[in-house]
């Protein structure tokens, strides 16, 4: 039976893709698991010369006004449908891309249509302590002149992008959407290599104990860690794809000057992918050296029993011919018998240990 633990990974890893099962293509139905926080939606407003951001209370028309640089609709928190929805009429986002970004299990893909280009990415983070990745989708619209991004919760994961923003003299003031998209699948990348390191530090730790004085506890957490593995290989592979279509020069919604940018967050991507499979080698050789190491300490303690059991073969031997109940054993009545007994022991004994260490049993 799965403790309580593996059954919230287990979830965590499905998010309740059943609940859709039977309805209509384009049903625009949250699935992922639930968060307590509301929607929260601001409106960020800049250009070379000046920088708004507010929130919005009421989604409306005005978040479609005509804007003289890059209009970015942050929006955290994917529960409510309808707010989902009231967005995608005003930017006529099509049904199914709004589908896509309420269905957390999504892959990580683009998709162009006429007015704009949805892309759709995982941030992740990961808990040392627990050895647990945390896995979080961010679905981001892009056209001529706005950008929305929809995130799963209420985070910071694109504060540096904000910062940046603020700076007046940043180069994000002087370009257009299609950099500030970039921006923030750049910033969602780099933090994937935080995710490394902190992986890492966990295998140097499995390592140690490893080497050192393996536990039962050991097994669990090699497991464990394979697993988160193998769910950021998933949630990152895909990328690659993405951001090979976003530099292939073949979209009217991203410039030229930004492709250089984009081939170096597919670079960092290329890189997080060999070092992800890497990491999974190094943990299935970890496995290999545990069971190895299991099995040697097993033939350890099974050579100590043979040996042991192997000196103690003669010795019961002899102790059961004299404890037979015969009445003319010659030995019984002499004082010599009993001393005679012994020494015949221990020289049994000696002479089987001096055979053992002469091959090197132990």
């Amino acid at each position: 039976m799965n403790s309580g633990t593996e059954k919230e990974k287990n979830r965590r890893i499905t998010k309740n893709s059943s609940i859709k099962s039977g309805m209509k293509p384009g049903s625009l139905v949250h699935v992922g698991v639930p968060v307590k926080e509301g929607v929260r939606i601001s409106l960020v407003k800049y250009n070379e010369l000046d920088y708004t951001e507010e929130p919005v209370s009421v989604i409306g028309e005005s978040l479609t006004e005509p804007y003289d640089g890059v209009r970015w609709i942050k929006v955290e928190g994917i529960n409510d449908t309808a707010a989902v929805e009231r967005l995608g009429e005003l930017f006529n986002v099509n049904p199914f891309v709004q589908e896509d970004i309420l269905n957390t299990n999504s892959r990580p893909k683009l998709d162009e249509y006429e007015e704009y280009i949805y892309i759709l990415v995982k941030s992740l983070a990961f808990e040392k302590e627990k050895i647990v990745l945390h896995g979080e989708q961010v679905s981001i619209v892009l056209g001529n002149d706005f950008v929305m991004s929809f995130c799963e919760s209420d985070t910071h994961m694109f504060e540096p992008v904000v910062r940046r923003i603020k700076a007046p003299k940043s180069l994000m003031r002087k370009r257009g959407c299609d950099y500030l998209a970039y921006a923030l699948v750049d910033s969602i990348v780099d933090n994937y290599f935080q995710v490394l390191e902190n992986i890492e530090d966990n295998l140097d730790e499995l390592e140690d104990e490893l080497i050192s004085k393996p536990k039962q506890g050991t097994l669990r957490s090699i497991y464990g860690l394979k697993k988160e593995l193998i769910l950021l290989r998933k949630s990152v592979w895909p990328l690659r794809e993405v951001l090979n279509l976003m530099q292939s020069g073949d979209s009217e919604f991203i410039e030229k000057a930004t492709e250089m940018y984009l081939r170096d967050v597919y670079d960092h991507v290329i890189q997080v992918i060999d070092t992800t499979q890497l990491f999974v080698d190094i943990v299935t050789g970890m496995l290999d050296t545990y069971l190895s190491s299991v099995n040697n300490r097993m033939s350890e303690v099974m050579k100590v029993l043979t040996i042991f059991s192997t000196i103690f073969i003669p010795v019961t031997f002899l102790a059961g011919v004299y404890g037979m109940n015969f009445a003319y054993m010659p030995e019984l009545n002499q004082r010599w018998a009993y001393p005679l007994f012994w020494t015949i022991v221990l020289a049994v004994i000696s002479t089987m240990l001096i055979v053992f260490k002469k091959r090197n049993w132990f």
